[in-house]
């Protein structure tokens, strides 16, 4: 009797753990019961993967950005779960608007749009909101995004997890010179996360050489910076991008993701910190000095 017992609650406890991993940590893959109990599983923590639809080079699709950066997050949450909000492109992308098939959305549009979507995000349960970016050119766009939380005071926390640089170590890079957008770098992580997209035998029919056309101080910034050096909309030599070389940066970039949903669920500094701050933004001149 007792072995019989200890049976049927290893098929619970079994059948308990099958359900709690089985749910999709897809946003829209979710019945609406399944995403409440999605929500409590990730303990209120939602992922926002930001891509941008734009000209890679003349070998590499217009949703690289959101390509790669929802491969990168949707593998990482296998790791530790967390909710993931569908395909998100509405960013900064003006730099590009010369070539087919880029989408700019007008910089009132994208800070509304992206306020709003945190917003429904937070009142479905995401108290705990990390926007993970896979796009260079929003680069200032999210952490001003993310300063902009303290116009007024809000129920959740806005995370935002910068683009990942190229990893040091690995296998040995082949190129040299800048590997900025397109290059060898980014073809490589391609190469693992849609390798059915990427066009190598096309790499080298456009040229991700900087082109320099503009003699100015280093630290003085101008917005045709980008257009003046990489007229192409593309830096690198995608040519020279392998697998083992993706597989590598992409590992490395999902480690970061995974520490960071890690972190922000032991989180409980922030939003209480965030609630003291809006009380004390309430009287300032009583505030000890």
């Amino acid at each position: 009797m007792r072995s019989f017992l200890y049976f049927v609650l290893v098929l619970l406890l079994v059948g308990t753990s099958l359900g709690q991993t089985s749910l999709s940590p897809r946003w829209e893959e979710l019945t609406a019961a399944d995403f409440r109990s999605a929500i409590e599983q990730s303990k209120h923590t939602c992922v926002l993967p930001f891509g941008i639809v734009e000209k890679h080079g003349p070998h590499m699709p217009l949703g690289t950005d959101l390509l790669k950066v929802r491969s990168a997050v949707l593998q990482s949450v296998q790791r530790e779960y967390a909710v993931v909000f569908p395909e998100y492109y509405f960013g900064q992308i003006f730099e590009a608007e010369h070539q087919p098939g880029t989408i700019a959305y007008s910089s009132h549009l994208q800070m509304e749009l992206l306020q709003e979507t945190t917003d429904e995000m937070a009142r479905n349960g995401c108290k705990k909101i990390i926007v993970v970016n896979g796009h260079g050119g929003n680069e200032n766009l999210l952490p001003y995004f993310a300063q902009t939380q303290l116009e007024k005071p809000h129920d959740y926390v806005v995370y935002v997890l910068p683009v990942l640089s190229a990893p040091p170590g690995g296998p040995a890079k082949k190129s040299s010179g800048p590997d900025m957008h397109a290059g060898e770098s980014e073809t490589s992580k391609m190469l693992v996360a849609r390798p059915d997209l990427v066009h190598m035998d096309r790499a080298n029919q456009e040229s991700g050489a900087d082109q320099a056309r503009l003699k100015l101080p280093e630290d003085l910034y101008t917005a045709i910076w980008w257009y003046a050096r990489f007229p192409n909309h593309y830096s690198g030599e995608g040519a020279a991008a392998t697998k083992e070389r993706g597989e590598y940066e992409m590992t490395k970039w999902e480690d970061v993701i995974v520490d960071s949903i890690r972190a922000v669920k032991a989180d409980d500094t922030s939003l209480r910190l965030q609630n003291e701050f809006f009380e004390k933004a309430k009287h300032p001149l009583d505030t000890p000095q």
